[in-house]
């Protein structure tokens, strides 16, 4: 048994499919516990959003990456609408507030897990481009 601190992952990784219903299930669970607990959106949620970006990319398979980037935010937003409406009632106007602020509220965590989704995506991609140095 070693101890480099690493999981082992046995297989080729999770699908696209996968990492798109693992994330959903994720953030749709958490956001529904804080929206029931707090009538709104906050750290707990914010931390699960950047699990859930950490997670997609590291258990995703090969070429899963550009999926497991633009999911989380599609996700949370589709979700706290539904949440929402499912909370609340359809009251456009009370509906409308609470998408807008908890968009608001987890926007830092949002940024932040695009910024280093995209950045690992964009430099696989460089990667992979052959070099264009002469000999």
């Amino acid at each position: 048994m070693s101890s480099t601190g690493k999981i082992a992952i046995t297989g080729p990784g999770l699908k696209k499919q996968g990492v798109v219903v693992i994330q959903a299930l994720l953030i749709g669970f958490f956001t529904l516990i804080e929206l029931w607990l707090r009538n709104g959106v906050g750290i707990i949620t914010g931390v699960v959003l950047l699990a859930s970006f950490y997670g997609g990319i590291r258990f995703g398979r090969p070429g899963t990456t550009y999926v497991a980037v633009v999911t989380p935010p599609l996700v949370f937003a589709g979700g706290t609408l539904f949440w929402t409406l499912l909370l609340d009632g359809f009251k456009p106007s009370r509906v409308g507030i609470d998408l807008i602020a908890a968009l608001a509220s987890e926007a830092p965590f949002l940024i932040i897990g695009a910024i280093y989704g995209w950045y690992v995506f964009l430099n696989a991609k460089a990667k992979k481009k052959p070099s264009k140095h002469r000999a």
